[in-house]
């Protein structure tokens, strides 16, 4: 099998990202989906670079990249050996599990609060949580691991007078819409976006990951019974730890037949 990669290394088609850097993420891929499991060889320069049709200077440093990441070990004449284990599997959740009741899937679940404070809302945090701009809000940065892996990294906005029914060391067990709904918040619905992003500095230390490296972000604005924004979350996944899984049912309309997405 030839894989078909983008050219972007040549100076002046708009694109950013290299060769080997592309070719890393494919194997990265492939290593962490269980299609290179622990122990088995990857191939080797020369197979690398006529697989994805590249020199193997462009090879060499694709599997240096994977070696890196501590996905391989490299030898000299004994080529790369995979030493990525996956524990028990990536955990996967529904929509509704996205961001809550982890804990519900029976595995250790540990959180740490790495920032807390109370700042005036930009331009952007104003919108969106449709309040006047420099009104206080509640920042919260917190991470979450699973099974003593990271799983994710969340930064969340909760209106002053809201964030103040709790305190900082309960974030580290439960999540904000968690408490506030312990203290009496209606919540009454939500608009969430699920997208992908790439790890910056910050972040990529955080979820143990290169910078650069894909993630899954999921950005979620939650409202009380009078559309009050109570909630504005962002939340970054780590793709190997967490995948997002649906029912589909095959319906008809007519002549034409679609998929649904089931309760």
């Amino acid at each position: 099998m030839e894989y078909a990669i983008a050219q972007t290394t040549r100076p002046g088609n708009g694109a950013s990202t290299p060769l080997y850097q592309q070719i890393y993420l494919m194997i990265r891929h492939q290593i962490l989906s269980g299609e290179y499991p622990n122990r088995t060889m990857l191939p080797s320069e020369h197979e690398t670079a006529k697989l994805f049709g590249v020199s193997r200077i462009t090879a060499k440093r694709a599997l240096n990249e994977v070696a890196a990441a501590g996905l391989c070990v490299r030898r000299r004449g004994q080529g790369s050996r995979v030493t990525y284990t996956q524990s028990g599997g990536p955990l996967k959740s529904d929509i509704q599990g996205l961001m809550d009741h982890l804990a519900d899937a029976g595995l250790e679940m540990e959180g740490h609060v790495l920032e807390f404070e109370y700042i005036e809302a930009d331009g952007r945090i104003a919108e969106i949580m449709n309040i006047n701009k420099k009104a206080e809000v509640q920042r919260s940065v917190r991470t979450r691991r699973i099974e003593g892996k990271p799983l994710s990294y969340l930064t969340t906005y909760v209106p002053a007078e809201l964030g103040r029914l709790y305190e900082r060391d309960q974030l580290t067990n439960q999540a904000p819409l968690t408490l506030l709904e312990n203290a009496g918040v209606p919540i009454a619905g939500a608009e969430q976006t699920i997208t992908a992003t790439l790890a910056e500095a910050v972040t990529a230390e955080a979820l143990e990951v290169k910078q650069g490296a894909p993630l899954l972000r999921i950005r979620r604005v939650v409202f009380d019974h009078r559309d009050r924004v109570v909630e504005f979350i962002v939340g970054l996944y780590r793709p190997d730890q967490y995948q997002y899984q649906m029912s589909l049912s095959r319906v008809a309309d007519g002549d034409k037949r679609s998929w649904l997405a089931s309760e």
